[in-house]
């Protein structure tokens, strides 16, 4: 299958390689001189030379829409899987005739993750709390913090939309959020203008009490959950490959790029029911809004 990677920063580069490893006949577009086998300057030619049947945005989040805007408008019909979050805010998905369209939202992939929401199936869920962090300046250590999107609000940065995926698992496990309400922004000495840290409290469909803290500060990596149910305690750390279930642990290794060659495994032959839709990629964005109006307005929420 031809796919086609859109932007070529260190997630665009991550897209193209496993796309390539996959077996695709993979291209790239990027305005800046890169290394690459198939790279094209613009979607134009991109489109028309390369005809891909699958095509993965993964540009600056504050430019999502507009791509989908330029393909929509060229016809494009093919799959098509944008990078998270969706948008830099909710907006209007442009009409199209793309054959699917998914939010790349891959820690859903994860087999801790997706063993947890067999394990819910059926469960009542009374609290939870999520848990990630990880310090900015060692995210890509060959690049200056200070220079990336995620150091800037404008760009679509910070710690709540860059650490998103916590909001869309707990999502997917259990159900829209309802009420939500915050505190957090820019609380550190980094040199940036986005958000570095987030608590959020809320309530959602399958859950009366949720609480999630995303951080740009902690110098030793973090990705963790707390649930507790009406009949089990259960702990997931998902660095260390770790779950318990009342006390009982079991351990899996999980390879660096395996949630994402599992989601596009999933996107290219179009078993789409892990996949984060477009309808849970928007109400992400709304909870992450709702976040931040919560905690400038210093009250809840609701949806």
């Amino acid at each position: 299958m031809k796919a086609l990677v859109i932007g070529y920063g260190s997630i665009g580069s991550r897209h193209a390689r496993v796309l390539s490893e996959l077996g695709c006949d993979t291209a790239v577009i990027s305005r800046r001189s890169v290394d690459f086998p198939v790279v094209f300057g613009e979607m134009e030619s991109a489109l028309s030379r390369h005809q891909p049947e699958y095509l993965v945005i993964a540009n600056p989040t504050n430019q999502h829409h507009q791509v989908l805007q330029v393909l929509a408008a060229a016809g494009y019909s093919g799959r098509v899987l944008v990078e998270k979050p969706l948008f830099g805010g909710s907006m209007p998905v442009p009409q199209n005739a793309f054959r699917s369209l998914s939010v790349a939202y891959n820690l859903r992939f994860h087999p801790l993750i997706q063993r947890l929401h067999d394990l819910l199936a059926g469960e009542t869920v009374i609290s939870v709390q999520a848990y990630v962090g990880q310090f900015l300046p060692d995210w890509r250590p060959a690049t200056d913090y200070r220079c990336s999107y995620s150091a800037k609000a404008a760009e679509g940065g910070g710690a709540l939309r860059d650490l998103s995926h916590e909001l869309d698992y707990l999502g997917w496990l259990f159900g829209t959020w309802s009420a939500v309400t915050a505190v957090g922004g820019h609380l550190s000495s980094l040199e940036i203008d986005s958000d570095d840290l987030f608590v959020l409290l809320m309530q959602t469909d399958r859950c009366p009490v949720v609480s999630v803290q995303v951080s740009y500060l902690d110098r030793v990596p973090r990705r963790r959950v707390t649930i507790n149910t009406q009949h089990h305690a259960i702990e997931v750390d998902l660095v260390a490959g770790v779950l318990q279930i009342d006390g009982k642990v079991e351990t899996v290794v999980v390879e660096r790029d395996h949630t994402y060659r599992e989601m596009h495994r999933a996107a290219l032959s179009g078993n789409l029911a892990a996949l984060c839709t477009v309808e849970e990629g928007l109400a992400t964005l709304q909870l992450i809004e709702a976040a931040e109006r919560a905690n400038q307005q210093k009250e809840w929420i609701r949806r």
